[in-house]
């Protein structure tokens, strides 16, 4: 489909406050990270380390490291960056061992708790627990578990996901597979996490996610995992058809007609929610519609469960309810074994009801 006229392009708007900071107030911000009285005897190597810093911020040096992209993109001699051209290839990689019909299946099983016994809250999370059920019955059924445990979040050093920028609401050719928006070195939002993960769910089979609710939602890290996921669902891989992250482009590119292609589709899903008062059956929902719309299989009804922990009792007992709680421990224990079955009819290649049907609303 040939692009849209210049005139039928709808314009980009504007208009929001300026972010710029003040040489000042960046340096200022720059040297929080430096605290503790420990870096007080080198002040000097500091304030050069700030200005190194400030030239980049003035700069806009989002991606200081790029290469030609070359063969296979809409503009081969687009400058790339590298950090990016080495997300794609971990994705490609991953996405060939996972087509291959010789290699094992493959579960990425996610604890999606905060709570870590290495820091502050001092105590494993139940979620970690009931994970370590799924792994056990999985391993029993000779899938390789990949054990994703969202808790370093908060405990291990440097781990950080950043959060999506929302690129699609612009239009979808904006937000690029994998994503694009970081690193930003420019503005010292570096050691995102999401490159390392995107791979890792590429090369499952099947998603199991075992989460509690916190206020009635799914947890800080989880939700954040989630956004930054919307780039495997209808995400441009070409980030040269918009010249990085040009918003007219990217308008042009949509209204042309945009295909959405669905990275993760046809994986097997399982989710399970557990709380201790309200809110888990709403979570479940947005779950299952989240990991559907993006065309994920569920694997049966056994494959989405919600279920309360010591109902309305105390927290310090919690570890105690779940203990004395075998029902719900074998519940779980089941959607493990629903989705073993789940990725096994994937890779026979027996279709859904709904396979192959065209969809009319892609988006």
């Amino acid at each position: 489909m040939a692009r849209p006229a210049q005139s039928d392009v709808p314009p980009v708007r504007r208009g929001q406050e300026s972010v710029k900071l003040t040489r000042e107030e960046f340096k200022r911000r720059f040297r929080q990270q430096f605290y503790d009285p420990a870096f007080d005897q080198l002040g000097a190597q500091i304030e050069r380390l700030a200005a190194a810093a400030w030239d980049g911020y003035e700069s806009s040096r989002k991606s200081p490291r790029t290469r030609r992209a070359g063969a296979g993109f809409a503009d081969p001699d687009y400058e790339l960056s590298v950090e990016w051209l080495a997300a794609r290839e971990a994705v490609e990689a991953a996405a060939r061992r996972q087509r291959d019909p010789a290699s094992g299946s493959r579960v990425l099983l996610i604890s999606a708790a905060a709570r870590n016994d290495q820091t502050c809250p001092g105590e494993i999370p139940k979620s970690y627990r009931l994970a370590k059920l799924v792994q056990d019955v999985l391993r029993k059924e000779a899938i390789e578990v990949d054990f994703l445990d969202l808790s370093v979040l908060s405990a291990e050093y440097g781990r950080r996901i950043l959060p999506c920028k929302a690129c699609v609401s612009t239009a979808m050719p904006l937000c690029h597979w994998p994503c694009s928006c970081y690193p930003n070195h420019s503005l010292g939002q570096q050691d995102d996490w999401m490159n390392e993960l995107y791979p890792r769910f590429v090369a499952a089979h099947g998603i199991l996610i075992v989460t509690p609710v916190y206020w009635y939602q799914a947890p800080g890290g989880l939700k954040l995992l989630m956004d930054r996921l919307v780039c495997a669902d209808g995400g441009n891989p070409d980030p040269t058809s918009t010249q990085g992250k040009d918003p007219h482009r990217a308008k042009q590119l949509e209204l042309a007609g945009w295909n959405y292609p669905r990275h993760l589709a046809g994986r097997a899903f399982a989710v399970v929610v557990h709380g201790d008062a309200a809110g888990a059956e709403t979570l479940r929902r947005s779950l299952v519609d989240w990991l559907t719309d993006m065309r994920l299989v569920q694997a049966g009804d056994a494959g989405a469960l919600d279920r309360y922990v010591g109902y309305y009792g105390t927290y310090a007992r919690s570890h105690e309810a779940l203990d004395k709680d075998e029902p719900f421990q074998e519940e779980v224990r089941n959607a493990a074994r629903a989705l073993a079955r789940a990725v096994r009819f994937v890779r026979q290649g027996r279709p859904e009801a709904d396979a192959n049907l065209s969809d009319p609303r892609p988006k």
